[in-house]
């Protein structure tokens, strides 16, 4: 099995309907941020992971946008009986540089030890989150909406390295 750079409308579709069951339950309960953090933290990781353009961060972006477009296929055409096969303009997150894949995959990571602290439900919802930024950001509207997270990553993990280099302490 292959990743996929694109993301057609059945993985459009696929995405949407997590995105919808993630935040029904904030939109008909007290509509608190704190109900969408553990959704927040996965779409933050999926982020950081689609900025990685390879590794295992990459693989993972790319193959989610596969199972996407596989499940949003059939989920289409069992639910309408049409096909939504047709793909969406594609875009990427480019410019990761040394210093941002540290940045990077220690978010990756912190999201990754809140999942295993988690209760199901709240597991759930990193999946959730980890599953729809994935795929919207195989899209070309939202990867161009978050141009700037190569860079933000590149400066923080920057200043990381001055900091551990002694660069401008004293």
């Amino acid at each position: 099995m292959t990743g996929t750079t694109t993301l057609t409308l059945g993985g459009l579709l696929a995405a949407l309907l997590v995105l919808v069951a993630n935040l029904h339950p904030w939109w008909t309960g007290g509509r608190e941020m704190k109900q969408l953090a553990m959704f927040g933290r996965g779409f933050a990781a999926a982020a950081c992971a689609a900025a990685c353009p390879g590794g295992l961060l990459g693989w993972a972006h790319s193959h989610a946008g596969t199972v996407a477009n596989g499940a949003g296929e059939r989920a289409s055409t069992a639910g309408a009986g049409t096909s939504s096969g047709s793909g969406l303009t594609t875009g990427q997150l480019v410019g990761l540089g040394s210093t941002g894949a540290v940045v990077a995959v220690l978010a990756v990571f912190l999201v990754s030890l809140s999942y295993k602290a988690a209760g199901k439900k709240d597991k759930r919802r990193i999946i959730g989150g980890a599953f729809v930024g994935s795929n919207f950001l195989l899209t070309a509207g939202v990867a161009g909406a978050l141009t700037w997270l190569p860079s933000a990553l590149n400066g923080v993990g920057d200043a990381v390295k001055a900091a551990f280099e002694g660069a401008g302490v004293l």
